[in-house]
């Protein structure tokens, strides 16, 4: 084997080695193409069909299969109980005072430990809207109800 040919085979360990450190599917498509270049200089290719090889092959790879391959390979981010609760609304069970720190809300079927978002009071049977959630404590909004006529 050619020295050249060992070059490319150290490019393409080289770009292996890049992928798995950043899991990043960038790197992994250029080790690709440095196999195509090592094939076409193990097949006694000259040097414009080599790089033509590494770059057409790193490119097709890059811009056809990377967005399907991270559409399979990014994990799915799925909101957890507390996370679906945000923007969900809920009625005042206890009345909401941040300076005496009382309030409770029901949400979904559940009891919360609730603070004004805005540090106002909220009274007792207010419809409230979910802020954020920290904690065990559900910040909260009164949800202004309007009518219809």
């Amino acid at each position: 084997m050619s020295w050249i040919a060992w070059i490319w085979l150290v490019l393409m360990v080289l770009f292996l080695i890049a992928e798995a450190a950043t899991v990043s599917m960038v790197s992994l498509w250029f080790a690709a193409g440095a196999l195509a270049a090592l094939i076409v200089t193990l097949l006694g290719g000259v040097l414009w069909m080599r790089l033509t090889a590494f770059i057409v092959v790193s490119a097709v790879l890059l811009l056809l299969l990377r967005p399907l391959a991270r559409k399979y390979v990014t994990p799915k981010v799925t909101a957890t109980n507390v996370d679906s609760l945000v923007g969900t609304q809920g009625m005042v069970t206890v009345a909401i005072d941040n300076v005496t720190g009382t309030g409770q809300v029901k949400l979904g079927g559940m009891y919360w430990t609730a603070r004004s978002t805005t540090g106002a009071p909220i009274p007792k049977d207010t419809r409230i809207r979910v802020d954020r959630i920290a904690g065990v404590k559900a910040y909260v909004t009164p949800v202004s109800v309007t009518s219809a006529v």
